[in-house]
């Protein structure tokens, strides 16, 4: 992989644009948390997919979709910051997560399986903890299986984040944002029963709120156990897709989440929540998950709010 292009800032983030050759050409990330400090906390987002064949309405990084990036490609997504960073492949920072969340749905490559389980081998990183985020796909039974399998052998106590993106609590609302057969929330929290062990993190169940999208504590009662589940709150991000398809966020980033009545019901229901709002530099950036650079450099119009920055080529 050649990095040929990256927009953004050595204080909040970097989006990387690799070419592969042939056409096929990927993003990948490494931000910070302001005002944590690096040796604290580092983040990586790796791209998994050419593309993504999901499409979801909200996110840039669908359409054009080439198909499934090997485990070595993936893992060339991890060295380049690292090798940048830390030449030597010894990461001494308290927190690294490594997020497989950038472009495309995990799930549907097995070669995420292989990068996890060579992970821990392959740098020397007390503070690695991989993050998994998914829309848990129909056709990813085996994946599942074996995620499972290598948390218990690579990563128990506490050492993995599992996040499945929900996004609302209602089923047909669900279908149009998450337009892909998928398990229902019984089949989710049943798998969560064999995932959560003691001394794990809470499997997060993550909305990425829209105006219009039903969030109610009720439906959530009746399949997610408080025990095991968090709830993660997100607003929509600014994206050329969201805004073609008329959606609009539920989250005020500019509101405390104490002024929010929809937040305060799920936790008089039992479950710890987070409203999870980033820099909203990561937003001009563009190095919130599911932005899509070239996407922007295509469009002859700009985005309030999002994709302020150029590309610099490398």
């Amino acid at each position: 992989m050649r990095v040929i292009a990256k927009a953004g800032t050595e204080e909040v983030a970097w989006v990387y644009l690799g070419d592969y050759g042939d056409g096929r050409r990927v993003e990948f990330v490494e931000s910070l948390q302001p005002p944590i400090p690096r040796e604290e906390k580092w983040v990586l987002l790796v791209s998994t997919l050419l593309g993504c064949p999901v499409g979801c309405p909200f996110c840039d990084a669908g359409g054009d979709y080439q198909g499934m990036l090997t485990a070595e490609e993936i893992f060339q997504q991890i060295d380049y910051p690292v090798r940048r960073r830390y030449p030597d492949g010894s990461v001494p920072v308290r927190k690294w997560k490594i997020q497989f969340a950038r472009m495309g749905e995990p799930a549907l490559n097995p070669a995420v399986l292989t990068v996890l389980d060579e992970l821990p081998s392959r740098y020397d990183a007390p503070g690695l903890l991989p993050s998994l985020s998914t829309v848990a796909p129909a056709s990813s039974d085996r994946f599942f299986r074996e995620l499972l399998a290598i948390k218990r052998r690579c990563y128990s106590g506490g050492r993995f984040q599992l996040q499945f993106s929900l996004h609302t609590t209602d089923d047909q609302r669900r279908n149009e944002l998450v337009p892909v057969k998928k398990w229902s929330f019984g089949q989710i929290a049943d798998y969560a029963g064999d995932w959560y062990e003691a001394g794990d993190r809470k499997v997060t169940l993550n909305f990425a709120l829209a105006e219009d999208s039903p969030l109610d504590p009720a439906v959530l009662r009746r399949h997610f156990s408080p025990e095991r589940f968090l709830l993660k709150i997100t607003p929509l991000n600014p994206t050329f897709a969201a805004k073609a398809a008329g959606l609009s966020s539920y989250v005020n980033p500019d509101l405390p989440d104490e002024a929010n009545p929809r937040l305060t019901r799920l936790r008089e229901a039992g479950y710890r929540v987070l409203l999870s709002i980033g820099e909203r530099e990561e937003d001009r950036i563009g190095s919130n998950c599911g932005q899509y650079l070239r996407r922007y450099q295509a469009q002859e119009t700009d985005l309030a709010g999002a994709y302020d920055y150029s590309l610099t080529r490398l």
